[in-house]
């Protein structure tokens, strides 16, 4: 068995290989995220983003390779495993929001409390902190299908981030919204998850907003074409805008 990753890298992925169907997407990417960090995964559509946080979030097993998190080893986990790994240490954020249709955005919010055995009041009260936070309080009684897509997509965000998990994965969280409102939104994602220490792994194809990360990597048809650089100082967003503390229970 290798050696674990080193203590500050929260996810760490060494020579990992995912193909689809036969295609290739991932060709021996080897990866490290430090705590706490605001990493940004950018590269064209097709270039293997999505798998990648498919593979680092547990959500797909690696056909070759090693996944850690936290010095534990995901690649060796089943698949019942896998899915406690997700509901318990991670959040998560598409490019569609995936909200339960019979709930109203106030419960879809507080469902991932509730099911982590938050009491109701403390469940209710992050959610609404939320959705305020994500401009969308005054919505938290409607069900999905009475709000428009961009609002739908913030209450995504906002139940990704109600329990503070300790990773957050976004794929192309802002590909509903426009250029105001995908600024808005990932000011809010990154500077919660700076305030709150929480790690985030953003994929992107829109390079305007790797500004908001604190490094980004590079992919091109599955392979890293850069080693990780840091974004200019100055143009990192800074988490003052989002310091407010929000009430939540956190595992």
């Amino acid at each position: 068995m290798s050696a674990a990753p080193p203590d500050n890298d929260v996810l760490w992925a060494r020579g990992i290989v995912k193909s689809h169907h036969g295609t290739p997407a991932l060709r021996g990417i080897s990866l490290g995220v430090r705590e706490g960090e605001v990493l940004a995964v950018t590269g064209p559509r097709g270039s293997g983003k999505s798998t990648l946080l498919a593979c680092l979030s547990a959500q797909l097993p690696v056909d070759e390779g090693e996944v850690w998190f936290n010095s534990s080893p995901v690649h060796t986990l089943t698949r019942a495993g896998r899915e406690r790994l997700r509901r318990d240490r991670f959040g998560f954020v598409g490019s569609e929001p995936h909200l339960v249709p019979e709930l109203t955005a106030r419960e879809n919010v507080a469902l991932p409390l509730l099911l982590a055995g938050a009491g109701n009041k403390a469940a209710y009260t992050a959610a609404d902190e939320w959705l305020e936070r994500l401009d969308v309080g005054d919505f938290g009684r409607q069900r999905p299908d009475r709000l428009v897509q961009s609002q739908r997509q913030r209450v995504a965000v906002a139940r990704a981030l109600a329990p503070l998990p300790p990773v957050v994965f976004a794929d192309d969280p802002t590909a509903p919204l426009h250029r105001e409102a995908a600024d808005q939104v990932l000011r809010i994602l990154t500077s919660a998850a700076r305030s709150h220490q929480l790690t985030l792994v953003l994929a992107t194809h829109d390079p305007e907003l790797v500004r908001f990360a604190d490094r980004a990597v590079a992919l091109v048809d599955g392979r890293l074409t850069a080693p990780a650089a840091p974004v200019p100082r100055g143009t990192a967003v800074s988490a003052a805008s989002g310091a407010s503390a929000v009430t939540a229970v956190r595992r």
